[in-house]
């Protein structure tokens, strides 16, 4: 049993790189990055999630000055390229992906998630803020879960024979599940075959 546990903890190591990585490739490949948002909130341009359902978006491409420069962002027309520069520096986007990939990983295992960029505060301590609610929270379902499931396996065992309980018309909880016979002694098959 001890083998199997190690085994199984050690495959927690391989499954959550193969996250890590299928997160980050995700999170590169996917349009609308971090750059292109920081750019349409400097120019205005930044629509909310709900405001695009509800179609409060406004004009999404407002006369920004053509600037003879080409840049691989869409919104960046009109904006200084040394900005654009110091935007890719602070999100990280000027190295490589390889990386940039185990940069990231560095900061997973050192537990260094960065600042928030809506509260200008460290992320640890944003979490560690949250974290006594989350674990309460967790407690509370776990022995809710557990005090309704082991009653519910305990009933259901009793009635291990749930068929010839329903044919005998008896009650699960008047039959006994080691021999079958119910409440009137009869055992449950020769209930059903009449004798």
């Amino acid at each position: 049993m001890l083998a199997y546990i190690i085994r199984r903890l050690l495959l927690m190591i391989p499954t959550l790189f193969a996250i890590m990585v299928v997160n980050f490739v995700v999170i590169q490949a996917a349009p609308g990055g971090p750059i292109e948002q920081m750019i349409a909130q400097l120019k205005g341009d930044a629509v909310g999630a709900t405001a695009r359902i509800g179609g409060e978006s406004g004009e999404m491409t407002r006369g920004a000055q053509q600037s003879g420069e080409a840049s691989k962002y869409r919104g960046a027309r009109g904006l200084d390229p040394a900005f654009i520069k110091e935007l890719e520096r602070l999100y990280g986007f000027d190295k490589p992906p390889l990386e940039r990939f185990v940069l990231m990983l560095k900061h997973y295992v050192t537990f260094d998630f960065g600042n928030s960029f809506f509260q200008d505060r460290r992320v640890v301590d944003l979490i560690a803020e949250r974290l006594p609610v989350s674990i309460s929270l967790g407690l509370w379902t776990t022995l809710l879960t557990y005090l309704i499931s082991i009653p519910l396996g305990i009933s259901s065992w009793s009635c291990s024979s749930r068929a010839a309980a329903i044919s005998t018309g008896s009650r699960c909880a008047a039959s006994s599940p080691r021999t079958g016979a119910t409440s009137t002694g009869r055992t449950a098959s020769s209930t059903i075959s009449g004798t």
